[in-house]
């Protein structure tokens, strides 16, 4: 026998010895599974039937399949039929038949929060703030902001009847109900510097239909960049994210791939069609609430070279999922894969394979991050989300601030200030002036909205360890007197942080006349970020030489460079 045969028949046998292994493994889990599932079903038998009390079956096994799941990692997750709906309204499409508000309950009683603009409840002059008494002669004591809500919606064209409690005031609405359509798109116009400006809230159904056509309108004012604000924005539908992606550089680009175990849902997806816009200065807003699709675009454009990206560093959701059906029309919705951009980097931020003994969930160190390249040479990294071009420090309100929204007391403020106020300025212009700002001051002093600033906490702290350590007998003195001064500056917060919270009243207040693009344009002379991509923009050889990696800007994300570090160095194109 020749040589040549012997290796031949050798590799048979090999090939043999390797498929009896694959079938006596694809057995062995064929016997697990069969195994565990009767298992399953024995407890599931038993349980029912001697359990000394009387049990929820239907929500027993949620529990069990809900548990089963959560060892995955968050997104992967089991629908019941009673569910689908609500589903479908969160992951896919914004439909649904109702009156254009949102709301929510507070001291057992249910309010409107917000009221969309062009829809039944603005149209009737419903308000945010109004109390909603009844609904079709149904007394909502007792019911849930959910429960609430689902005597809200309806089909298109059917009636309903509402009691509003506004104040003191006790009025009855007729509305018929509407198809709402909560927009992917929720502002699209130009600002400072006549620079087109898309905000994109989600990548659901018709997405990347609407950042077109916010396009195509915003081209006709000739504008000299565009700034396309994802932040956050949680994602969605990965295809949409291609398409949008797909707007801004030519065909049969790599935009993402996706891979898995299974290999027949390994995929890559390019762009199909020319470019809307390939030429005009583009940058993306991102933050840390920024994530999936938006990652996918944000990343993408970064590894294109098309795209300065500007903010925060982003979640770091770098996985794909699918539903599938299963029976009694419920599904599951599983993770099947990795997606990878451009430069051949995954942003996954946690590693949901390998958690600690606790169950907790890994982060990937910033040690272990592997360097990747743009197509024009730029390094980028993985892990841990986008990293900005340009890092611009998030701002946090203060205690105050957050406690006076959190109490409801600017929202309310901002109901009394529409119910007195018959008009206001254009939002771009709208201030609230000392006048104003004195009448809410006044306002708050029957309130109560006591909170523990962040000095205070790190004071309690303190009084506790030296308690442990039986030293707070000698140290109560100095104590007691940084606790009264800490108190006595806590006095003047009103004034100290006003400007922040008259940005916030403002917002606000213009959302009370100009619904949710008041919102927005209100806040425009506010907003840092929006500020910064509009002086990027408008210095061309600033984004020519972050894009090429030119000078200062060869090293994108690591280390990051910050708005302040930009302005000791000289990189921010002064």
């Amino acid at each position: 026998m020749s040589v040549k045969n012997v290796y031949r028949k050798a590799g048979m046998v090999t090939g043999l010895a390797l498929l009896a292994i694959g079938v006596v493994s694809f057995k062995d889990d064929l016997f697990q599974i069969s195994k565990n599932l009767d298992v399953f079903a024995s407890v599931y038998k038993e349980v029912n039937l001697n359990y000394v009390d009387d049990i929820n079956s239907a929500k027993m096994v949620k529990t069990g399949v809900d548990a089963m799941l959560n060892g995955l990692d968050p997104y992967t997750e089991f629908v019941p039929e009673s569910e689908i709906e609500d589903y479908k309204l969160h992951y896919i499409s914004t439909q649904y038949g109702g009156i254009g508000t949102s709301i929510f309950s507070r001291n057992g009683k249910v309010y409107v929060s917000e009221v969309f603009e062009g829809y039944p409840a603005q149209k009737a002059d419903v308000r945010a703030g109004d109390q909603i008494v009844k609904i079709n002669d149904i007394e909502l004591t007792s019911r849930n902001s959910e429960q609430v809500s689902q005597l809200l919606k309806g089909s298109k064209g059917a009636g309903i009847k509402l009691v509003l409690k506004r104040g003191e005031v006790t009025m009855e609405k007729s509305l018929v109900r509407d198809e709402i359509k909560q927009p992917n798109v929720s502002y699209a116009g130009m600002v400072d510097g006549n620079m087109g400006y898309i905000k994109l809230d989600k990548f659901l159904e018709n997405s990347a239909d609407e950042v077109t056509n916010a396009l195509a309108s915003i081209k006709k004012n000739n504008p000299s960049g565009i700034i396309l604000d994802l932040r956050s924005n949680g994602g969605g539908i990965l295809q949409e994210a291609v398409k949008i992606v797909n707007l801004f550089v030519p065909k049969d680009m790599e935009v993402v791939s996706q891979k898995g175990k299974i290999k027949e849902k390994n995929f890559t997806y390019r762009t199909v069609s020319n470019a809307m816009e390939p030429d005009l200065p583009l940058v993306v807003l991102v933050n840390g609430r920024s994530a999936s699709a938006s990652e996918i675009v944000a990343g993408a454009l970064q590894d294109l070279d098309r795209a300065v990206v500007i903010g925060q560093r982003s979640y770091g959701k770098g996985l794909v999922q699918q539903t599938f059906s299963l029976p009694y029309s419920s599904l599951v919705k599983i993770t099947i894969a990795k997606y990878f951009i451009p430069s051949g980097r995954c942003v996954q931020a946690l590693d949901y394979a390998h958690r600690k003994d606790d169950g907790s969930v890994v982060k990937i160190a910033d040690s272990s991050l592997h360097e990747f390249k743009t197509r024009a040479g730029r390094s980028v990294y993985d892990g841990s989300g986008v990293y900005p071009d340009l890092t611009i420090k998030q701002e946090r309100f203060a205690d105050v601030t957050q406690t006076l929204v959190g109490k409801y007391l600017i929202f309310d403020f901002a109901n009394n200030y529409r119910n007195t106020h018959t008009k206001i300025s254009a939002p771009r212009s709208f201030t609230l002036n000392d006048e104003d700002y004195a009448e809410f001051v006044k306002y708050l002093s029957s309130k109560n909205y006591s909170y523990s600033t962040a000095s205070e906490k790190i004071l309690t702290a303190l009084k506790t360890e030296a308690s442990k350590d039986k030293q707070y007998a000698e140290l109560q003195p100095e104590l007691e007197a940084l606790k009264n001064k800490l108190a006595s500056t806590k006095k003047n917060d009103l004034q100290v942080h006003k400007p922040e919270i008259k940005q916030v009243l403002e917002n606000e207040i213009a959302a009370r006349y100009y619904y949710e693009k008041g919102r927005y344009e209100a806040n425009f002379k506010y907003d840092k970020e929006l500020a910064l991509a509009v002086k990027t923009l408008q210095d061309k050889p600033q984004v020519l030489a972050i894009l090429k990696g030119e000078g200062n800007y060869k090293v994108i994300g690591k280390p990051q460079l910050t708005l302040a570090a930009a302005k000791t160095t000289g990189t921010d194109g002064n």
